[in-house]
């Protein structure tokens, strides 16, 4: 029933608690519209509702276990979140319901459920290519109306995805830049993402799972919560054309991928439409990358193997999800 560790008073050590986007250049709807028309992988997969993951050979699941070399595991997962707060407006559920006070027979037993609306701001959790539509259409060019019902999801849904196994890589951009963490509302744009590579010698490739850590929760964790809707580090779209170069498989990190406010008029998270929907790539939202940011520095290297099993929900639109990586 644990949440997120309780807001402390404003340290002061990296900036103030009004957050201060720096997120441009601006974008047209006809730019963004053509920039996903470019980046379309329809028709390339089958089956097509795994998306980018069908790029996930047996041959980059030995490479990736072959970067475990001290055993370290990591678990990148927020506590299950049942606080209330700016970023947590649909609280997660936790309730008893057997608490053991009945007998015999032995032994007794407890029990307890749990629930979520686990696609916000509160929750660890995978988006599943029927989370996001653009233009009526889900990836591969699916009609939404027609994919997406009451019941869940016909096309794109978790179940399709099943678990994951391949080498992460983490753009570690506070340690990049030195900082604390990087300011709510800041972009990191494509020449980012390469100064990254090369400060943390690593290269992104074909099937990595890529996270970027902008220190989210540890400015959380010092100068307390705001609502990541408002503001929030993340990627420009100038970015997306570079990972899909290199044929990813996965995006994540610790907010949800997109810088916030939008640089794209007229589309909110213009980062999920162009990787869930155009380039039929999953994203890791919420991630707490904190420790393995200090993993990672222990041991001098960036990349890892990464393991995603999200649960097998028939029909979801996602899962929450407690990713590990392994050094």
């Amino acid at each position: 029933m644990s949440a997120i560790p309780p807001d402390p008073p404003s340290s002061g050590r990296a900036g103030s608690t009004s957050p201060c986007p720096d997120n441009g250049p601006a974008v047209t709807r006809t730019e963004f519209d053509a920039l996903f028309d470019r980046l379309r992988t329809w028709g390339r997969w089958t089956p097509a509702d795994r998306g980018a993951w069908n790029r996930v050979t047996p041959d980059h699941v030995r490479q990736a276990a072959a970067l475990v070399r001290t055993g370290t595991v990591v678990p990148m997962a927020l506590p299950w979140n049942t606080v209330p707060g700016p970023d947590n407006g649909n609280p997660a559920l936790h309730h008893m319901t057997d608490l053991g006070d009945v007998e015999p027979p032995e032994p007794t037993c407890h029990k307890d459920f749990i629930a979520a609306d686990y696609h916000g701001k509160g929750i660890s959790h995978l988006d599943a290519l029927s989370h996001i539509a653009y233009r009526g259409q889900l990836y591969d060019g699916r009609d939404a109306r027609e994919c997406v019902d009451s019941k869940g999801a016909w096309f794109g849904a978790v179940d399709a995805l099943g678990p994951l196994v391949t080498r992460g890589v983490l753009i570690d951009m506070p340690v990049v830049l030195g900082r604390d963490w990087l300011e709510p509302g800041t972009a990191v744009h494509a020449e980012d993402v390469l100064a990254a590579e090369q400060a943390l010698g690593v290269t992104i490739g074909e099937s990595d799972a890529v996270l970027l850590r902008s220190g989210h929760f540890r400015r959380r964790r010092e100068l307390g919560a705001w609502n990541p809707d408002d503001a929030g580090a993340g990627f420009h779209v100038d970015a997306m054309p570079l990972l899909a170069e290199r044929g990813i498989a996965l995006l994540g990190g610790d907010g949800d991928s997109d810088v916030r406010p939008s640089p794209v008029e007229g589309v909110s998270s213009p980062v999920h439409a162009l990787a869930i929907t155009a380039m039929g790539v999953p994203l890791l939202d919420n991630l707490d990358l904190e420790a393995l940011s200090a993993a990672c520095a222990a041991v001098g290297r960036y990349t890892f193997m990464t393991v995603v099993a999200p649960l097998n929900v028939p029909g979801g639109t996602g899962s929450p999800v407690n990713p590990v990586a392994v050094l």
